[in-house]
């Protein structure tokens, strides 16, 4: 944290001077010096930094907050808003270290007040104003999963899973409320463009979803959705409006082009004159419009506001070679809608990005097997290459063939550490010691021991209902395989009920599931390494509900439930999805199926917007690209479970993204490769010895 630790006078500022600064471009100087004229306060009108893919827009936004406090504004009246706690975190520890550099002191602190997500920001902000809005302050938090389960229940209770026609399932019921709740869209909007699959259902839907918000709120609830919806609503009281934005000299946000509806109106509400607001962002990389975030906030930001927000756009690339960004220019350049900017950089090549054509899929992981073990053996170590693709399953044979040659690989897009069987049950323990209310908790809790099942949890919560302890729970009598474990639990519950002492807390909880563990799982000793590392981030909260919150806002990645670094190999292959690929950078990237009905996807082209964004999902996937860019593009490839006529191969053309106008900003050829036919062994073909060498000096790189 950063803690201004002693008075900076305006003299001391003056002759040290703003040397801090030196390292940044004109571009980015300009952002951060916006509206600092002086010792003070410095609040100035709404900027927005169009910032393009490696243009240094974390080190842009660090700078500013440091320029601010350095020049006087009060940490404790500043607010950041990102996508990720760790996002946060960073942007902190290098505001810290500018400060520390522009004061000359290592000992220079502050302590900027409100830093986090927005759904963090959130909760925090609901807990404050519970009281004024109707809210009990201690209420808990559901993560996607939980929200699921008490959709399921509603479902139930609501006799909406015994239709004699196919209802829609507790995942798509909780996709089609999240979508209204971020979107702001009305139900009816929500299925037609969405889910029209489902319209049929609009009816059942609303009772279903009211049913839901009723179930929420008598259980002292909130899900991921409500954070955001609570505190938009709480900003639409005019009183309250200016209670939470007066708390705030200045708002800065990260990622803007990320926002949803709720996430824009919130912001607005926060400063609608625009004082004090600079949000940071790229319309080029909104690719997330599938969680409703909506590319028109960034692009409509600046005419909010009267006069228009100043824009600055920042467009030199420090990641990239420049005939990389030429290509990506180019493809970002036939967008309908944009910001204009041309990315540029100061590193050279003497090659252009590659466009492949394969003849199907085999050839596709043929040319991408042997490019990356040549890169290897010419310094480029796995870890520092790259395998994107649009969808997961995309990358299956790829997958097969690395395994054959035993390279090790890890592939992003896998479940989340929370997810995890194991780890839910733990967290379900606290969640319902922390609100004995919550049904869903303790659903799982009770379950936990063997010899109680779904009828039996049911009939455990009924009597637990309208009471705001767990106290009843000693009356029961539970079956008679689960005796011992009850009155375990029930001893368990009530310690944690009590004036506990955190982190202690969860010792106690590890102590009890230790022999559920070893009962539920073969491998209880890899998953017990999972609840070691949940321990130590206990550890590191004061209280179980600062944990709790923290935890189910920003989880950290798996470890044993998901695919991770291989356990023997220092170095592997990164194979992701081009979503999960977003913020990441390599110097050797290769784009698998960049070919219409892949890129873009079949499933995403019902309207212009859905075109225009995965236009976006390509630039995407080409600025993450140092060195080395290829795009791969099979004449056919095979296609998973067609409904009439099952699995097989399609023929395509090359993505409608790279039109016969800017194929001259790529290095263009065919791959030779043979097959016997699906399903059979790669056999690889010698190419010629021209082709040969033309790809051994496109692909060397020397590792420096």
């Amino acid at each position: 944290m950063i803690r201004i630790s002693a008075f900076v006078s305006p003299e001391s500022v003056a002759m040290r001077g703003a040397v801090y600064l030196n390292a940044l471009n004109s571009e980015q100087l300009s952002a951060v010096e916006h509206g600092v004229i002086g010792l003070g306060t410095n609040i100035a009108g709404p900027l927005l930094v169009i910032a393009g893919a490696g243009s240094g827009k974390t080190n842009t936004l660090a700078h500013r907050v440091a320029h601010l406090i350095v020049n006087g504004a009060d940490p404790g009246r500043i607010l950041l808003l990102t996508f990720s706690r760790r996002a946060a975190a960073e942007m902190e520890r290098r505001a810290e270290r500018i400060i520390e550099a522009a004061l000359g002191n290592k000992g220079a602190r502050a302590t900027i007040g409100w830093s986090g997500t927005f759904h963090a920001v959130g909760a925090r902000l609901l807990r404050s104003y519970a009281p004024v809005i109707g809210l009990d302050p201690s209420f808990t938090i559901h993560d996607r999963e939980d929200s699921a389960d008490l959709m399921n229940l509603v479902r139930q209770e609501r006799g909406l899973a015994e239709q004699s026609r196919r209802f829609p399932l507790k995942s798509t019921c909780l996709a089609i409320y999240s979508r209204a709740v971020n979107a702001t869209e009305a139900l009816a909007t929500v299925l037609l463009k969405d889910f029209p699959w489902c319209a049929e259902w609009t009816a059942e839907l609303a009772n279903l979803f009211d049913g839901y918000v009723a179930a929420k709120q008598s259980q002292g609830v909130l899900d991921y959705d409500d954070l955001l919806l609570y505190w938009s609503e709480l900003m639409r009281v005019p009183e309250l409006a200016r209670a939470v934005g007066g708390q705030f000299d200045h708002v800065l946000v990260d990622e803007y082009q990320d926002t949803n509806a709720l996430q824009a109106a919130i912001l607005l509400a926060l400063k609608p004159d625009g004082a004090g607001l600079t949000v940071v962002g790229d319309d080029a990389q909104a690719i997330y419009g599938f969680r409703a975030a909506n590319v028109r906030n960034i692009l409509d930001f600046p005419s909010h506001f009267h006069p228009p927000a100043r824009v600055v756009t920042l467009e030199e690339n420090y990641r990239s070679t420049q005939p990389i960004l030429a290509a990506s220019n180019a493809v970002i350049g036939l967008a309908r809608e944009r910001f204009s900017k041309t990315l540029r950089s100061h590193r050279t090549a003497d090659h252009k990005p590659a466009l492949v054509a394969v003849s199907d899929d085999l050839g596709q992981v043929g040319f991408v097997v042997e490019s990356i073990l040549r890169n290897r053996e010419d310094g480029t170590q796995l870890k520092q290459q790259a395998v994107l693709f649009r969808t997961s399953h995309h990358s299956a044979m790829l997958e097969i063939e690395l395994a054959r040659r035993n390279i090790p690989f890890v592939k992003f897009g896998g479940l989340k550490f929370v997810e995890a069987a194991h780890v839910k049950d733990v967290l379900a323990v606290l969640r319902w010691a922390e609100n004995p209310t919550d049904k869903v908790a303790g659903f799982r809790v009770v379950q936990i021991l063997d010899g109680i099942g779904p009828t039996t949890a049911a009939k455990i919560l009924a009597r637990l209902t309208g009471q705001t302890s767990l106290k009843p729970l000693a009356a029961f009598v539970p079956p008679a395989k689960a005796a011992c474990g009850w009155s375990e639990l029930v001893a368990l519950m009530a310690k944690l009920g009590g004036a506990g002492h955190w982190p202690i807390e969860f010792e106690l909880v590890r102590q009890w599931y230790q022999a559920h563990l070893e009962q539920r799982y073969a491998d209880a000793v890899v998953r017990a390494g999972d609840l070691d590392q949940l321990q130590r981030i206990a550890a590191g909260y004061a209280t179980r509900t600062h944990f709790l919150t923290d935890l189910t806002l920003d989880p950290p990645s798996a470890t044993s439930d998901a695919a991770g670094p291989p356990l023997l190999d220092e170095d592997y292959l990164v194979l992701s999805t081009i979503h999960s690929a977003k913020g990441r950078e390599w110097k050797a990237v290769f784009v698998l199926n960049v070919v219409d009905g892949c890129v873009p996807s079949d499933m995403a082209t019902g309207s212009a917007d859905d075109i225009e964004e995965e236009r976006r999902l390509l630039y995407v996937a080409m600025t993450r690209a140092k060195d080395q860019l290829a795009l791969m593009v099979p004449h056919r490839f095979y296609v998973h479970g067609q409904p009439r006529s099952g699995d097989k191969h399609v023929y395509a053309a090359r993505s409608r993204f790279i039109p016969p106008g800017i194929i001259d900003q790529f290095e263009v050829f065919a791959w030779p490769q043979a097959s016997s036919g699906l399903g059979a062994r790669q056999a690889t073909v010698p190419v010629s010895v021209d082709l040969a060498a033309r790809m051994r000096q496109m692909w060397r790189r020397s590792a420096s």
